[in-house]
Order: structure tokens, then sequence, then C-alpha cells
């Protein structure tokens, strides 16, 4: 996919990894739609469209509030006619023993991290096949592959947007319009709260810089990749916990402890 002149709506857009997304996309000549939720958030982004020469349009939103999406949605087809790629990066985490979970975490989790990346998929995807070509992108994690401990309730989401990812990507066989489902692992993002990053300087996971994810994203797209899995061994690990989970098991098990008592510091 040439990306010059392609219309493309970021949600999340003014997190670490979104702000570097921005800058690739604007060196591509990309026509860019950034949505975020925070007012504060919405003119960082637009202060940054400035920096980078970007053509683009920052929308204020809670992707979680129908009229919100909507809204959104309409300003960018007045803006720029349609949507040719559509970035699902919005994400939210919740790092704790799932016992201990607040109930109202639970489906707010969902909603950001799954029911509205399907809304925003179901909304464009008439104007995508109407048009004979597009792509959803979803963003998923390495945890969607890997159901770790003390992240539950956001493997559980991450789950099934790889799961919708793969079976929207089948249903629109033939039809031009090609979802890519990309999984990172931890990125050294405010998105992570100090205590992972601690985790990662102790060993119990490793972590990758925005800007080099935001390039594999970059360059998913272009490729028109289906699935991509970043960092190693952790790819590989997904592939032997599909195949093998009881593996994985026992790695995972022996780091509970140490995984407990940095929850507790969180």
């Amino acid at each position: 996919m040439e990306l010059r002149s392609k219309r493309i709506l970021v949600t999340g857009a003014a997190g670490g990894i979104g702000s570097q997304l921005v800058e690739l996309l604007a060196a591509r000549g990309a026509q860019l739609c950034l949505v975020n939720r925070g007012a504060d958030s919405a003119a960082g982004l637009v202060q940054l469209a400035q920096q980078v020469s970007a053509e683009a349009l920052v929308v204020q939103a809670d992707i979680t509030v129908d009229e919100e999406r909507q809204q959104a949605l309409r300003s960018m087809r007045e803006s720029f006619g349609g949507i040719d790629v559509l970035i699902n990066l919005a994400g939210m985490l919740d790092f704790r023993l799932f016992s201990e979970t607040d109930s109202e975490v639970i489906p707010r989790l969902l909603k950001v991290n799954v029911e509205a990346p399907m809304q925003l998929a179901r909304a464009v995807l008439p104007g995508m096949i109407a048009q004979g070509g597009g792509r959803i992108v979803n963003i998923g994690s390495m945890f969607g592959s890997i159901g770790f401990p003390l992240f539950a309730a956001y493997s559980a989401s991450k789950f099934a947007l790889r799961g919708f990812s793969q079976a929207l990507r089948r249903e629109l066989s033939g039809s031009g319009v090609g979802v890519t489902y990309v999984s990172p692992r931890a990125v050294k993002t405010p998105f992570n709260p100090e205590v992972v990053h601690l985790m990662a300087e102790r060993g119990l996971m490793r972590m990758d810089d925005a800007a080099w994810v935001a390039a594999r994203i970059v360059a998913a797209i272009e490729k028109e990749k289906d699935e991509v899995y970043l960092g190693f061994p952790e790819s590989l690990f997904a592939r032997i916990n599909a195949l093998l989970p009881r593996l994985v098991d026992g790695a995972l098990i022996r780091q509970l402890p140490s995984l407990v008592a940095f929850s507790r510091q969180a």
C-alpha cells in the first residue's frame, strides 16, 4: 500500500506509539485524523501535527461513546471525503490479581480494547467495501496470544481482538479490504505503569522503544501483512503456547510470586 494521500484514522494518537506513528505517516504524505480523549492530549496533537507538517484533523472523542465515535467519523469524511485505513491503537491496561480487580474496570477495559475497535471497524467497512479497498489495523499485544498472570482482563481483551481480526479477515476475502493484526510485546511508554518498567529492568519481561514499534506497524500496513508479532523470544513463545501451553505454564507459574509482589507496588 502506498501511503501518500491515504486517509488514515488513528485512535489513541497522543500516546507513545501514536505520536511516533503521526510522524512516520506524516512523512509519507498521509492525510490523518487523530483521535484522542483528553483535551490536553488533543492540544498536544495539534502542536505535533504542526511540527511535522502533517495534513491532520485532530478530534477529541471518547471512542467508547457511540455519539462521539460517529462525530469523529463524520468530521473525517467531511474533511477528507472518506477513510482508507483505520488504526485501532487506543487501549487500556489493568495489572493486578483478577480477584482484586475493581468490578467497574472490567466493562470499561472491554469497551476500550474490544468493543470500540469493533464498532469503528463496522462503521468504516461499508465505505471501504464500496470504494474497493481499505485496511483495518488492530494493535493487539503478545498477551493476546499468551495468557499472562495478573493481566487476565487485559489478556482476555487482546485475545478477543486477535480473534475478531482473524474472523473479519476471512469474512472480507475478495473484497479488497484487508485486516492487519499487530502484536507487540511491552513498549516503553507511559501506557505501562512504572512498576512494569521496573519488572523489565529486573528481567521479568522485555520492552521495545515506541519508535521501533511504530515503524513496524507502518511497515506492516505498507506490506499489507495479515499478522505481525514483534519481539523475540516472545513471538516464539506465542506459537509454543498455541501448540503446547503446558510448557509455558511452568515458566509463568515460577514467575508468579514476583509478579504478585510487583502488583502490590502498583
